[in-house]
């Protein structure tokens, strides 16, 4: 039924958005915090399916978008920096609480919308202009998301591997979406040999080196100064 490279494509936007989807987890536990227990459940489920028919939406923009000639290029790039901020970066996660079910609700699709941009770029370059693997990832990730948020940030903290693993997903993704930029293979993709898949593995290897290196070198070196 499904190619490889179908599989793998979705596959990546499950992972992606399981892994970005960590802070929103937390995002719509805090603005459901203050409903009494029987709206809780309905808060989650009505906000997160305003969330997610919005993320579709500015996803399909976004595959327009990287149609165009060097955006691709520019997407891929941004994306090597959300893979770079997602391993070095220590979220401090700010979130409003809900006083009333419609309040609540506004509050998980507005903070989504707001958090959700790396997501969606991140999605929109694994599904390789296919908004149907889009909707079909989304549908596995985000009720596991939704129902499973204290676990995924459990998992995240308890093994930081999985970091590892999304941002190196990011990071191939992004080597994806700038070989596949027409201005780039024209001038330079089609004279390299094996280019489409040497580029990803290379932006791959510098995301997670560059980011094992700050992780466990220089910020090992300032807690050692700091304790002198």
């Amino acid at each position: 039924m499904f190619g490889s490279e179908v599989v793998i494509s979705i596959l990546s936007i499950i992972v992606i958005d399981i892994v970005l989807g960590g802070d929103n987890a937390v995002m719509i536990a805090m603005a459901c915090k203050a409903l009494p227990a029987e709206q809780r459940k309905k808060a989650i489920i009505l906000g997160t399916a305003g969330a997610v028919i919005v993320r579709v939406a500015l996803t399909a923009i976004a595959l327009y978008l990287l149609k165009i000639p060097l955006l691709q290029f520019a997407g891929g790039v941004l994306l090597v920096w959300i893979a770079l901020k997602l391993l070095l970066e220590e979220k401090d996660i700010e979130c409003k609480v809900g006083k009333s079910l419609i309040n609540a609700i506004k509050i998980i699709i507005m903070a989504d919308v707001v958090m959700g941009i790396d997501n969606v770029l991140g999605i929109a370059g694994a599904a390789q202009g296919s908004l149907e693997r889009v909707i079909f990832g989304l549908l596995f990730s985000v009720p596991i998301i939704v129902w499973g948020s204290t676990i995924i940030l459990k998992w995240l903290d308890r093994y930081p591997g999985i970091v590892y693993v999304g941002a190196g997903v990011l990071a191939f993704t992004a080597g994806k979406m700038i070989v596949k930029d027409i201005i780039i293979y024209r001038n330079i993709g089609q004279y390299v040999p094996y280019f489409d898949f040497a580029l990803p593995v290379a932006v791959l290897i510098f995301v997670l080196v560059t980011g094992l290196y700050i992780n466990r070198i220089v910020k090992c070196k300032e807690v050692g100064k700091d304790n002198v």
